[in-house]
């Protein structure tokens, strides 16, 4: 088979290192990654390109656990996760194989530097991944309920994590009021028919079919 180089790119988190090889329509079972304590190796079968195989030889930049790294075959990548012997960010991913040196302490500018880049997700693409894990909070803040909305999800909270008397409270009150009272107190709502209570300043009514 022809030997093909192919792209492919990585990112980190705390306790990993991820690499995405970008390959479409690969055969599991044709699939070989050799994950060694300083080096991966991956090897397969091209499908669009039929007698080539892709080849990928790393040596990693610091030593990684390949009994706690795996790998899976998706439809458009390899995604290849190594498990990091130690918390340190990596500056790259290939490199001698030494662990990585904890950032110096105290001021000064490659001091600073240093420690403004430790504090980035590197990638072979570039892309910032505090940035993007910064945005995505920002989005899930934004999102957050209000008003009306922010009050039922609150019920649906407790009614979900509640217990059998709490739901059967919240049942019992809320059908019997007509809408007007919601409680969590069993004991006190089980002895009589909750009456209905409108909001001060409403009547309720009871429309006739």
């Amino acid at each position: 088979m022809a030997e093909n180089k192919v792209k492919y790119d990585w990112y980190q988190t705390e306790t990993h290192v991820v690499i995405e090889v970008r390959v479409k329509a690969l055969a599991p079972d044709q699939v070989q990654v050799n994950l060694q304590a300083t080096s991966v190796g991956v090897s397969a079968p091209i499908p669009e390109r039929p007698g080539s195989e892709f080849v990928l030889d790393l040596d990693l930049a610091h030593p990684i656990v390949p009994e706690r790294s795996s790998f899976k075959v998706l439809s458009t990548k390899l995604e290849i996760k190594l498990a990091k012997c130690t918390g340190q960010r990596w500056a790259t991913l290939e490199g001698d194989g030494t662990e990585p040196l904890a950032a110096p302490q105290g001021a000064g500018g490659a001091t600073a530097a240093a420690a403004t880049a430790a504090a980035k997700y590197p990638s072979s693409s570039g892309k910032d991944w505090s940035k993007i894990e910064a945005d995505i909070e920002h989005e899930l803040e934004a999102d957050k309920p209000e008003g009306e909305a922010a009050l039922n999800s609150l019920f649906q909270k407790i009614y979900s994590e509640g217990t059998d008397e709490v739901k059967k409270a919240m049942n019992k009150s809320f059908s019997e009021s007509g809408g007007t009272v919601l409680s969590t107190n069993w004991q006190d709502i089980a002895k009589d028919k909750v009456d209905v209570k409108p909001p001060d300043g409403m009547e309720y009514k009871k429309w006739n079919d």
